[in-house]
């Protein structure tokens, strides 16, 4: 024990030790142990530093954004807009926290505002986050071989000049092992060479799934209108990034045909949510009624197709 400590001395403290004055000069031991627990104990003692001031704080910042603040652990730069309002009213989207408040509120009443919300917003901003890297993960690079989803499952590109240029859905042939190890279970060949830019692949991919999603769509919808008691006269596709379908009162029906990407069941649940408009043209309970009695479980169909971004085409 005393050969520990006087090691923890020189480690401490290693300054040699000072001649005594024995009879023979011989230097004599130093019994300093005290000294170094007392310097062990004191390092110890010392008052730690919060997290919060050494780690950087996470940060979310609106591309126009004119005000920041922090909340919590997080510094949130947003966007602020005075409107002809009677309440401050904020919102999280792609872009990030946008404010907008009536001329008359302080700047001192917005960040209070934002501050009692924190909670919710650093949740919306987080998941927001969360959402761009999956689409930027879910982005396709267009080359031959390439592998996006179509009703839920994967489906390759295979470019083959000997094919139609307007696309051809081709059945791989299932081997005895199980179908995640045997790859895609379909193919779309495209009648274009191997040297084809990639640009050349989208338009023919997307071309081929327009089609495919009118006939698609038009076979869903004659499929749950009667059910709901209503007719559908038009069908337009749509190619917005951040609608997935509406409905007018004259029957018309607007789909996104991304939604080709999506698993059926979840294109069926954006089918009769338009259709249901037919019968009533907002979200009230009772259109909700309408829908569930339908598709029973619309609820998580509906978070299904909210958490799982379909690939970015861009």
């Amino acid at each position: 024990m005393q050969r520990f400590v006087q090691l923890a001395l020189d480690l401490f403290d290693p300054r040699p030790a000072l001649p005594s004055s024995g009879k023979n000069g011989a230097q004599m031991p130093v019994d300093k142990s005290q000294d170094a627990i007392h310097l062990i104990a004191n390092s110890v003692m010392q008052p730690s530093i919060p997290l919060s001031q050494v780690l950087p704080a996470a940060a979310f910042a609106h591309p126009q954004a004119n005000r920041e603040l922090r909340l919590g652990d997080a510094v949130v730069a947003y966007r602020l807009e005075r409107a002809r309002r009677r309440s401050i009213g904020f919102t999280v989207g792609p872009d990030g926290l946008a404010v907008r408040a009536p001329s008359w509120v302080t700047l001192g009443a917005v960040d209070a505002a934002l501050r009692d919300k924190s909670d919710w917003i650093l949740r919306k901003l987080h998941e927001a986050h969360e959402r761009r890297q999956r689409l930027e993960h879910a982005r396709i690079a267009w080359h031959d071989g390439t592998v996006l989803p179509y009703l839920g499952a994967p489906l390759q590109v295979v470019l083959d000049a000997r094919h139609s240029a307007r696309g051809v859905l081709h059945d791989v042939a299932v081997t005895s092992e199980p179908a995640a190890a045997c790859g895609p279970q379909r193919q779309l060949r495209i009648g274009l060479s191997a040297s084809a830019q990639p640009v050349q692949i989208r338009d023919a991919v997307q071309a081929w799934l327009m089609r495919n999603a009118r006939l698609h769509f038009s076979a869903r919808l004659d499929h749950f209108a009667p059910q709901l008691g209503v007719r559908w006269t038009r069908l337009r596709l749509s190619s917005a990034q951040t609608r997935w379908g509406s409905a007018r009162a004259d029957g018309s029906i607007c789909l996104n045909w991304r939604l080709l990407h999506y698993p059926q069941a979840v294109i069926d649940y954006v089918v009769v949510h338009e259709l249901a408009h037919l019968r009533v043209m907002d979200h009230s309970p009772r259109f909700w009624d309408t829908v569930a009695s339908v598709v029973p479980d619309y609820a998580r169909l509906r978070r299904q197709l909210r958490d799982e971004p379909a690939p970015q085409w861009e």
